[in-house]
């Protein structure tokens, strides 16, 4: 059910002046992935392929805690905002000292990838479903709101917020329990919910005849982020797979509004068009990330799309249709039907593109993608599973199914017109971390092995490499502080699925 009325004139008089801001990154990194588009792409030019070797670590802040720490970072006016599951960072950016920590108890833990910030307030979400805003300067909590589902369930949160308007959007996730998954605009100034969207319609909404009836169905985690078009108030949003996972015969028909970049009035909720990039998933295949916003060097506008499918799509605004997909990990076997016996197939439940989606940069008209390759063998269950709240429903005999010994990653760039693949680089480790590019032409991101990468953005020739110590799976992200150009990184990446064991700490990089 949708509920929509107006947003405060008081949360337009507080919030309103700031967005101008927020349009592109500028000196700051005011959001998830650099501005609303999701580009990545940063007007900063002090750090350089001529002098990028010269790069060393100015501080680091190494996290009090042990978490899975896949946040994106933020930097305002000097600030790194960041998140854990229970907690929220504020720490200087120029030298890494703690400016206020704020701790929520939540009653259910797990990842949170960042947040919103917007005039005086910084935004999050926590996995009980507890949305809150927090003074910016002090970190004290100023309102909280409980996220409900579409069947009136708590919602799980693992997504960055993003703030517009006077309002803050969210997405709930939880596919894996057939979740009721939602996107909520709420108003920004008091926290009260102004409306939600379903993303798996029921009834006699539009799209309910995707799904049949008389069983319980759900779906369509949002897991990152995501992507507005300011001038059109359009908000882009990334649904992941539909529930169960892989039991298809339990659920027939196209599902949905899974597996699709939805297309939302960002003032009202309402449903503008969706792109279901992968109908009827059985492989787990979230469309995982937001995509980035572009214009390309034809003058054509696209949303660029790409989830563990393992393709990046390019979404033409102007036709409604897809212009091209391009593979940017192994492809292989993925027509092949699951079988109790086991099915392989590539990408795996824990390949393709992850939670830091494509970026872009005008320069190249090249689109720049981080991708894991890694490859599945999933047993479908025998019989059709059987609905218990708040239980993983699946449909395989063997959970998410036995991966490969063999992983790696890749660094893809695209045409952003013809979907040609301009150069690639091959990597040893899966590559999950965020991504930005700088005016002076350079792609900067990390991997699981510890490693910071820096490529020639248009030849992609690996100009830098430096050890951390620690996988790399959140944030990479440039801003401007103290005078001069910095690069953050959050590191330290804990996740049982990718088989990983970091201790979280921010790096900070500069000249």
């Amino acid at each position: 059910m949708r509920i929509i009325t107006t947003v405060s004139l008081a949360s337009l008089l507080v919030f309103g002046l700031q967005e101008a801001r927020g349009q592109g990154a500028g000196s700051d990194w005011p959001m998830y992935a650099g501005d609303y588009a999701s580009t990545g792409a940063s007007p900063l030019s002090e750090i350089t392929p001529r002098n990028v070797s010269k790069l060393k670590q100015i501080c680091s802040y190494k996290l009090p805690e042990v978490s899975t720490f896949e946040s994106s970072l933020v930097a305002l006016n000097g600030i790194l905002y960041f998140t854990t599951s229970d907690d929220t960072y504020a720490v200087d950016a120029s030298g890494c000292t703690l400016k206020w920590r704020a701790h929520h108890q939540a009653q259910v833990h797990g990842t949170v990838r960042g947040v919103a910030v917007s005039g005086n307030r910084v935004f999050r979400g926590f996995r009980d479903g507890t949305m809150a805003a927090y003074d910016i300067n002090t970190g004290e909590e100023i309102w909280t709101t409980q996220i409900k589902e579409s069947d009136g369930g708590t919602a799980t949160i693992a997504a960055s917020p993003t703030a517009w308007n006077g309002m803050v959007f969210i997405g709930t996730s939880g596919a894996e329990r057939a979740c009721g998954c939602i996107v909520a605009g709420l108003d920004a100034a008091s926290g009260r919910v102004v409306w939600t969207f379903p993303l798996v319609p029921t009834g006699d909404a539009p799209g309910a005849d995707t799904w049949p009836k008389g069983v319980h169905v759900g779906g369509g985690s949002v897991w990152t982020s995501l992507t507005l078009d300011a001038e059109a108030g359009a908000l882009y949003v990334p649904a992941g797979n539909p529930g169960p996972d892989f039991s298809g015969a339990y659920r027939p028909g196209a599902n949905l509004y899974t597996n699709s970049i939805v297309v939302l009035d960002a003032r009202t909720g309402s449903l503008r068009t969706f792109y279901q990039l992968v109908p009827h998933d059985v492989h787990d295949w979230d469309q995982s990330s937001a995509p980035a916003f572009i214009t390309t060097k034809q003058g054509r506008k696209r949303a660029m799309a790409a989830g563990k499918a393992g393709f990046l799509h390019a979404i033409d605004i102007a036709s409604g249709k897809i212009a091209w997909n391009t593979p940017v990990t192994t492809i292989e076997n993925i027509d092949a039907p699951l079988t109790p016996q086991g099915t392989y197939f590539c990408p795996g439940t824990a390949g393709g593109v992850q939670w830091n989606g494509p970026r872009y940069w005008a320069a190249t008209n090249l689109v720049y993608v981080n991708s894991v390759d890694w490859c599945t063998t999933l047993k479908l269950d025998d019989k059709l599973p059987e609905f218990e709240p708040g239980k993983q429903f699946l449909g395989s005999a063997n959970a998410f199914g036995e991966k490969d010994p063999r992983k790696r990653g890749w660094v893809t760039a695209v045409d952003a017109d013809t979907g040609t693949v301009r150069w690639r680089y091959q990597s040893p480790a899966p590559l999950v971390a965020g991504a930005t590019i700088t005016a002076s032409g350079l792609v900067v991101t990390g991997d699981l092995l510890g490693n910071i990468l820096a490529f020639d953005a248009a030849t992609g020739k690996v100009l830098r490499r430096i050890a951390t110590g620690q996988p790399v799976g959140g944030g990479v992200i440039t801003y401007q502080a103290g005078g001069k150009q910095r690069i953050a990184v959050a590191a330290g990446l804990l996740n049982n699925i990718l088989q990983t064991k970091g201790e979280p700490v921010v790096f900070v990089y500069g000249l």
